[in-house]
């Protein structure tokens, strides 16, 4: 059994993108939680280039005297992963935390959260139980969740609750990854040496709506098929073969049917040839949209331009270099 280090500090990280609403209820409980601990604690509010008043209510709260809280301030928006990726470059913790700002998922769960930690696990997830969403939100999450067991084979069973509990090492190892495109969870997982998952509850969402639309979860689908494994092209390969053999097959028979019954049933079969042929185009599209999406990849990475950019750290003095992540 390897030694377990020992938990001195703990950092919550929680990326904010219009949540002017439920900001106050959110740093207050996070804040009564922390309390509870009996680690030096700290609060980084990312602010994700909100358009309400979200960055004017986190500023404040991290001005006040003797307070916990640093306020990251982005430039622009860049996707909640980006939004986490930032506040992990400012956290000083030995165990850093995240937490989605719509309360769905308590912040009272964070004490129980460092207590697994500190049986010697470098990541703690969690799972929603009682998940107060949609039927095609938690479909459409269970069918993401299988597709990641199965490309990983870590069988972890909700990677879509951002309620998560990561060691410094961890967290270390995932700011030295230089791809665009991150979900933290599963990128995590591949550092991590010991990982167990707890149930926590799950509240319905009190203050706007998701942000996560039908198009933002097709994208998400999209990103995670594409960074986790290069599967998808091995298997294009495979479909392409399987249709090329079963093409030149049905080209022999319609030929065949042709010299036997005459042209009179080829003429009655040319829809039937029609529909064959928009399905192998079809195929084709699935495959080139697929090849686009590693190559767009390629594009971005050799590019590689900061995941993100910090705008303003509130409630410590930063040096420079902090400033963007390379």
């Amino acid at each position: 059994m390897p030694r377990v280090e020992p938990l001195n500090t703990v950092s919550i990280v929680i990326p904010v993108f219009n949540e002017q609403e439920s900001l106050t209820a959110l740093i207050g409980r996070t804040s009564a939680a922390c309390g509870q601990l009996r680690q030096r604690y700290e609060i980084i509010l990312v602010d994700d280039g909100s358009s309400d008043n979200s960055a004017d209510i986190l500023s404040a709260a991290a001005e006040r005297p003797d307070s916990h809280i640093i306020a990251v301030l982005l430039n622009r928006n860049y996707g909640q992963h980006s939004a986490i990726m930032a506040g992990f470059l400012q956290a000083t913790g030995d165990l850093v935390i995240t937490l989605d700002a719509d309360l769905q998922n308590p912040p009272e769960e964070i004490p129980r959260l460092v207590s697994v930690a500190e049986e010697g696990y470098d990541v703690v997830g969690s799972v929603r139980a009682n998940r107060q969403d949609s039927w095609f939100r938690k479909t459409a999450s269970h069918m993401i969740n299988k597709l990641i067991q199965r490309s990983t084979g870590k069988a972890m069973g909700d990677y879509g609750c951002m309620l998560r509990a990561y060691r410094r090492q961890v967290v270390e190892a995932m700011l030295h990854c230089h791809e665009r495109s991150t979900f933290i969870p599963i990128l995590a997982n591949s550092f991590a040496r010991r990982t167990t998952e707890i149930n926590v509850s799950h509240a319905e969402r009190e203050f706007g709506d998701s942000k996560y639309s039908f198009l933002k979860l097709i994208n998400l689908m999209y990103d995670l098929i594409t960074c986790l494994t290069t599967t998808p092209l091995r298997l294009l390969s495979l479909v392409g073969s399987v249709i090329a053999v079963s093409g030149f097959t049905l080209s022999v028979i319609l030929i065949a049917m042709r010299l036997i019954l005459g042209p009179q049933w080829a003429a009655n079969g040319v829809f039937t040839l029609f529909a064959v042929l928009f399905t192998f185009i079809g195929a084709q599209f699935v495959g080139m949209g697929l090849l686009g999406e590693y190559i767009g990849r390629i594009y971005n990475d050799v590019r590689a331009r900061p995941r993100y950019f910090v705008q303003k750290v509130i409630g410590r003095q930063q040096s420079s270099h902090t400033q963007e992540n390379e």
